[in-house]
Formats: C-alpha cells, structure tokens, sequence
C-alpha cells in the first residue's frame, strides 16, 4: 500500500520543514509514502472562503484517483488514540488498498464535494493548529502507527 499526504499551502518555517523531513525519512523506511504540497489559491483577500474552499478542492481533486481511500483530516472528524490510528492503519493494509489518500485542506477548510468524496473524516485534535504543524503532527503520528504495528520501542503506553 502507498500513503499520499496531500496538502495546501506550503511549509514556511525552517524547524517545521526539518521535522517533517525527518519523519518522512523515517516513514519511507516501512511503506511507500509521498507527500504533495498543492500551492495555495492567490489573492484570496478578493475571494470569499467558500469560493477559496471551491478552488483548493478543484486542486485537491486532481491528486485523487476513484480507487483510493480517502482520509480528510478535519478537527470535527473522528479522533483517536496513536493504537487506534495504527490499528485503523493496520486494518488498510490488510484490505489491501493500492492507496491511501492522507488530505489537509486550507484555512479555511474545505470544500463540500471534498467532504462528500472523503470515506473517513479524522481528527487529529479538538484543537486548532497551523496547517504547517498538521503536517508536522501528523507526520509523526503516521511514524508512531507504524512502529506499533512493528511493535517497535518508539510508542510507550
């Protein structure tokens, strides 16, 4: 199985770009994982966000075949503990899905149709990040799931 991480806008801070390069790294040593930074819409300042929304998910979309399993990462999804996720992960693996789609919408989040074409909406925390440290968080949840499967000494209960 390959996991995408598909996200919008790019990362800015050089502390965030080094860690999710190093979790990267670490990820591509258990499964077969690319990451795409979708540039983010411009002059949004004359666009209202629902029309923001409309333009990221025509952008977004285009990263999506109909076979893949997609996963919005949302703050109003479905949350859950590091097992959790790896067993939801695990669970991926053994169906055997030719890919997993990881989607990060805006700031403004996203639109309708990219809600409609998700097969799972997960959250990872009630509370509200930068779209940079998502991918960062996230990145290294992705890693830690993958060490529990592995049962690996990187997770500690």
């Amino acid at each position: 199985m390959k996991i995408k991480q598909v996200a919008i806008g790019k990362t800015e801070e050089e502390y965030l770009k080094e860690g999710i390069a190093e979790y990267e790294t670490r990820i591509k040593h258990y499964v077969s994982f690319e990451s795409i930074l979708v540039p983010a819409i411009k002059k949004t300042s004359q666009m209202s966000p629902a029309m923001v929304k409309t333009k990221e998910a025509e952008k977004l979309i285009t990263f999506i075949s109909s076979s893949d399993f997609v996963v919005l990462l949302d703050e109003r999804g479905t949350e859950m503990s590091s097992v959790e996720f790896a067993n939801f992960l695990g669970n991926k693996f053994n169906a055997g899905l030719k890919t997993l789609v990881f989607l990060i919408g805006g700031p403004f989040g996203v639109d309708e149709a990219i809600k409609k074409r998700a097969n799972f909406i997960f959250s990872v925390s009630k509370l509200t990040f930068s779209h940079q440290m998502v991918r960062l968080f996230f990145a290294e949840q992705i890693y830690r799931a993958l060490t529990i499967l592995k049962n690996e000494s990187y997770h500690h209960e």
